[in-house]
């Protein structure tokens, strides 16, 4: 569960350090979201870094998380409703994050 809760922390910080330059290039607003846009950005890369697994394996399995957020934001945030198929893509981009994250490792 702690996994789990790491990696959406994450990718929300990812996505709203993304939005706010969204924000300000597409829809006219303040070049001051820049500055709160690049903290979220350090802290997602702080975050990712809080990970105990090699970081191609936290990179991979993270992009599962990211799939399911994202539309969560879109729903969310853009006030668009998501469809049975994305429901059903993020469903299977998380079994592919637990696989990556869960599975047995040799030791």
């Amino acid at each position: 569960m702690r996994t789990l809760l790491l990696f959406m922390a994450t990718a929300l910080a990812e996505i709203v350090g993304c939005y706010l330059p969204y924000l300000w290039l597409r829809e006219g607003r303040s070049a001051w979201l820049l500055l709160p846009a690049a903290g979220a950005l350090a802290l997602f890369v702080w975050l990712l870094s809080l990970h105990p697994t090699a970081s191609g394996r936290v990179y991979a399995a993270y992009g599962g998380v990211y799939v399911a957020v994202a539309l969560l934001w879109l729903w969310q945030v853009d006030r668009v409703r998501p469809t049975h198929w994305d429901l059903l893509g993020a469903a299977v981009a998380l079994a592919g994050m637990a696989i990556i994250m869960f599975a047995p490792r040799p030791t």
